[in-house]
């Protein structure tokens, strides 16, 4: 049936002076809402919000540039005198008309007055760039009676319901849309507070699989589903970390691929004690027609290494190769054909799903890194089946982002896997989990210690539950 917007527009009209009064009665829901859109939207980016009422999320989230549409006049009207340093425009967000592009576009509780939701979000493609995230929530539909109760008892603001959407509804269409859904959440199993007993149930009990289906938020996370560009325009950076692999270095640089315009390839050395230095230097001569750059740790450990190597490289996609030779470096072909037709923009490697050589890793370790992938899936919300795998890739922008939030987990991480893991689920970068082949060391040693990093790993499991269920 047609959506009348004349009604519509009436409706949010008449309801605009008791809005902010709803707004403070129900404070717990409304923070809990914008708690999550200021986890998934760093400060400082331009955003814009369709049905954005009186402005109150759009002002939270603090953007560098901020456009809120409502189709109601009296709601626009109170935005402006709320928050002037902001921008406000008065139109039916399924005709908009506007120019320029966001780093984030919110839809928060507005499905339900679109009449043709496709079309919509074909629509706002148009104010989309690559790096562009769409976010939604709306109300869970299983929740739908309760909410249509509160409002006839005058407990919720009344509002005007069209359309019952479950998060695979949304999902679904933003896929017949041309977005790619990156992850979706659940919060609020008791939106009201009820001392300890709404943290009981909403930063444990609900974020538990199968219960969190029952809470009343449901969000979702897309991007254009596009491929980055021209693969024949596109730069490859090689990172590789190294301490005593001497004996490698010459292997490392003759089966490295070439991937697209030009690949650099930039050893970051770790104070070796077999000559690895010197020998990265020999093969820089030996090798001129490759583009071969030598970077000393300042600091020690994997972490220190990677954010060396990759804060220097230069290429559209950093892709990041230990130099153990455990992982052939051929296997970088798949992570860089991955990247070009857009299927990610954070490429894990996994070990475990090829079958590998009884010497290739311990028994403990296979467990433990089998135990740990399926805890982090759960943990961030993305497949990830192996968190400490020697082979990972980024793109630029992606790890730009990560950079710029560096503080927001704080020094915590000694493998350096963690801190781009967890930074990339932070930004909604695209993850892909890619299987590779993993072959027994034949020169140096293993400078893995199974109980020390297993205890790591607790550590670093304990920070994700944090940040990321406990928002």
């Amino acid at each position: 049936m047609p959506i009348n917007k004349e009604e519509i527009r009436a409706h949010y009209n008449s309801i605009a002076d008791a809005h902010e009064a709803f707004i403070r009665i129900h404070a717990y829901y409304h923070r809990a809402v914008a708690r999550y859109y200021q986890f998934c939207i760093p400060k400082g980016f331009s955003v814009l919000e369709l049905g954005c009422s009186t402005g109150e999320l759009l002002s939270s989230l603090e953007p560098s540039y901020g456009i809120g549409v409502d189709i109601s006049e009296e709601m626009v009207m109170r935005a402006k005198k709320k928050y002037p340093h902001l921008n406000f425009i008065c139109q039916d967000i399924e005709t908009l008309t506007l120019e320029g592009k966001f780093d984030y576009i919110i839809i928060s509780g507005t499905l339900a007055c679109l009449e043709d939701i496709q079309q919509f979000l074909i629509r706002i493609q148009a104010f989309c760039h690559p790096q562009t995230r769409i976010i939604i929530n709306y109300y869970n539909h299983l929740w739908e009676s309760l909410l249509l109760l509160g409002e006839k008892l005058h407990l919720k603001i009344p509002e005007t319901h069209h359309n019952w959407l479950s998060i695979d509804d949304i999902k679904n269409f933003l896929h017949i849309s041309g977005y790619e859904v990156i992850r979706y959440d659940f919060d609020l199993l008791l939106p009201i507070y009820i001392p300890l007993v709404s943290t009981l149930l909403n930063k444990t009990i609900g974020k538990l699989p199968g219960i969190n289906r029952l809470c009343l938020s449901q969000f979702a996370v897309a991007r254009l589903d596009i491929p980055p560009g021209d693969p024949g325009n596109l730069i490859a950076s090689v990172v590789i970390t190294c301490r005593d692999e001497k004996g490698n270095i010459e292997e490392l640089v003759q089966r490295t691929p070439s991937l697209g315009v030009h690949t650099e390839i930039i050893f970051v050395e770790g104070h070796s004690r077999d000559g690895t230095r010197e020998e990265i230097e020999r093969v820089i001569t030996q090798y001129p027609q490759k583009d071969i750059k030598l970077l000393i740790q300042d600091g020690i450990g994997q972490g220190d290494a990677l954010r060396k190597g990759f804060d220097h490289a230069k290429g559209d996609f950093i892709l990041l190769l230990e130099a153990d030779l455990t992982t052939p470096p051929e296997e970088l072909c798949k992570f860089w054909d991955t990247y070009c037709r857009g299927r990610c923009e954070y490429a894990n490697g996994t070990r475990l799903v090829y079958q590998m050589q009884k010497t290739s890793m311990p028994v403990i370790n296979f467990i433990g890194n089998r135990f740990f992938g399926n805890l982090f899936t759960w943990l961030l919300g993305q497949r990830f089946t192996d968190t400490l795998c020697g082979l990972k890739a980024i793109t630029r922008q992606g790890y730009e982002r990560i950079r710029r939030e560096r503080g927001f987990f704080g020094d915590f991480d000694p493998f350096g896997d963690f801190e781009i893991i967890f930074g990339a689920v932070k930004n909604n970068l695209k993850v892909a989990d890619i299987p590779v082949q993993y072959f027994p060391r034949h020169y140096g040693i293993t400078k893995t210690k199974p109980f020390r990093h297993g205890w790591l790993l607790l550590k670093m499991c304990a920070i994700a539950f944090r940040r990321f269920k406990l928002l």
